[in-house]
């Protein structure tokens, strides 16, 4: 018995190994150690504010360290410091309860106006419904008459199967590439609706400074404005079921007359 015990906690620890190997491993992005300024004016305010706070941040606990670096150093007791008997300091109250406050404030006058742009989807010019599903995406451009799922490319879908045989260093894009990306066209405000259709899954593009919730039976609304053509990635940022990992997110920004022509062609009647 404790053999045969023993063979199948190997297997099992095998094939972990493998799933492991032929799945997470070889989908590393890149390991920047920062936020990118993105292609949307949002994305470039998240990271002006998050640098804002990350330098205040910084200030604090050089500061903070400072003085208890200097207290240990020169008032330990090797050196004959004795401790002072006192119960409290209202000096010393109230100055850690105004300059948290101050800090607090300062950073709230300074994020204020950018949570409420981000919130503004006034004068969108276009309008597109996302559903989440497992483990895909819903793209429909209202009043276009266009719609289609995106899923998981299908060279990325069967290099990720166990035992295919296949590597995933040599597929470009591994677990982050879709059959049919989201189409947009540069420097037009495009207002999203986001939801799912059974559990809830998350739409995450850092580079357009994106993350909302697909909530089932609620709609979420944003926008976002691409600055310059490119394809720009995400995935999935909401546990959702067993692919959760497999439901990647591509935006494909187009120049203006691009865009147009590729919508018209989406439009016309199948032949």
């Amino acid at each position: 018995m404790p053999f045969n015990i023993l063979k199948l906690a190997e297997k099992a620890l095998r094939a972990a190994a493998a799933l492991l190997l032929t799945t997470a491993l070889p989908a590393h992005a890149a390991w920047d150690l920062n936020l990118p300024r993105g292609v949307t004016s949002t994305s470039r305010e998240v990271y002006d504010l998050h640098m804002l706070v990350l330098w205040v941040c910084t200030v604090i606990g050089v500061v903070v360290f400072a003085v208890m670096i200097y207290a240990l150093v020169n008032f330990r007791k090797s050196k004959g410091a004795v401790a002072a008997k006192f119960t409290h300091s209202t000096t010393a109250e109230v100055i850690w309860t105004i300059l948290p406050t101050l800090v607090l404030i300062f950073l709230a006058y300074e994020s204020a106006p950018a949570l409420i742009r981000v919130e503004d989807t006034r004068n969108s010019e276009m309008t597109i419904r996302i559903t989440g599903y497992q483990w895909k995406w819903q793209y429909e451009y209202v009043g276009q008459n266009v719609s289609f799922f995106s899923t998981l490319a299908q060279t990325s879908n069967e290099t990720r199967q166990l035992g295919s045989g296949l590597d995933p260093q040599q597929v470009e894009n591994y677990l982050l590439e879709v059959d049919k990306p989201l189409i947009v066209p540069v420097g037009t405000k495009i207002r999203y609706l986001l939801t799912s259709n059974d559990v809830n899954h998350a739409w995450w593009v850092i580079d357009l400074a994106v993350k909302r919730d697909a909530i089932p039976g609620y709609i979420n609304e944003g926008w976002f404005t691409i600055d310059k053509p490119g394809t720009y990635r995400g995935q999935c940022a909401e546990l959702c079921g067993k692919d959760h990992g497999f439901m990647p997110i591509v935006v494909e920004a187009l120049p203006k007359a691009e865009f147009d022509a590729w919508l018209a062609g989406q439009q016309a009647p199948a032949t």
